[in-house]
């Protein structure tokens, strides 16, 4: 691949990561809201764990397709440090493979925590 498509494909990899990201904003946002106005004190148990149900699927599908994401960008980022005479710019782009691979497990530690959080919110 020529440089310019690797650079696409990397904007593509960057788009989809932040994409991911909306569904279990949306989610949250919504658990929070409830939580804080104290919905789920008078809730019933179903209701509990439909909402952390619900939580954890949108979680974890969203953690997937970031981290297939962040696993193609990297692919990407290693095939422009192989680009002769690349610019700046692709430059780096393949200096930041180290930060995927944090990104990769931020990603999941982080999801993880709030996870941990959300269970606390709803169900104690």
């Amino acid at each position: 691949m020529d440089e310019k498509s690797l650079l696409q494909l990397w904007n593509e990899k960057r788009t989809q990561i932040i994409f991911a990201q909306l569904g279990p904003t949306a989610v949250l946002i919504a658990v929070f809201v409830l939580a804080a106005q104290g919905t789920f004190d008078n809730a019933g148990e179903h209701d509990r764990y439909l909402a952390v149900g619900v939580t954890a699927v949108t979680g974890i599908l969203a953690v997937i397709s970031q981290y297939a994401a962040i696993r193609e960008g990297q692919a990407a980022a290693e095939d422009l440090s192989k680009v002769a005479n690349s610019s700046a710019l692709a430059k780096t782009i393949a200096g930041s493979s180290s930060y995927l691979s944090l990104m990769r497990v931020l990603v999941t530690v982080l999801s993880i925590v709030i996870f941990v959080l959300v269970i606390w919110a709803v169900l104690l």
